[in-house]
């Protein structure tokens, strides 16, 4: 089991970040799609989560073949690139995921009430919000840029690996 955070300080600042964050891990899970369905046959398991802070990247599976899996998702997110239809695709995918939770009253109660509590949370409807006011190719390609190089990373290892 591997887990690494890579936390980022730019997340956080502006409701626009966290969206383009949201944008920048669904495009990555989805570059990575084709190139690990052979890990995932050979019962490998990846997870990226868009956390609060950073993201989050699980892999777990045999030891053996584990760092391959681990350097195959290193690769794509330092030569991360994209195209303008899955940029598309991708925000359109967010748009009703954003707006599913905004008709769910429970979900958007849990929003506000971790709105009240927690000192610089973004709303669901800011993000939202900023979603159909429209993000630009640009905008996503100079986040990634500035988040790749403010990154903090802590990992966690278990299992049957040396050191």
């Amino acid at each position: 089991y591997v887990r690494f955070h890579l936390i980022s300080p730019l997340i956080q600042q502006s409701a626009e970040n966290i969206v383009l964050f949201d944008t920048f891990v669904n495009i990555l899970s989805h570059n990575l799609g084709e190139p690990a369905y052979e890990a995932d046959v050979a019962q490998l398991e990846y997870k990226l989560v868009a956390g609060e802070h950073g993201l989050i990247i699980r892999v777990k599976g045999f030891n053996h073949k584990l760092p391959l899996l681990f350097q195959l998702i290193i690769d794509y997110l330092s030569d991360f690139s994209f195209t303008p239809a899955v940029f598309e695709m991708i925000t359109e995918q967010l748009k009703k995921t954003y707006f599913n939770i905004l008709i769910k009253p429970e979900t958007l109660a849990k929003d506000v009430r971790l709105l009240i509590l927690e000192h610089g949370r973004w709303s669901m409807i800011d993000k939202y919000q900023t979603l159909m006011n429209g993000l630009s190719i640009e905008s996503l390609s100079s986040f990634v840029k500035a988040f790749k190089s403010q990154l903090f990373v802590e990992g966690l290892v278990q299992g049957n690996f040396t050191s």
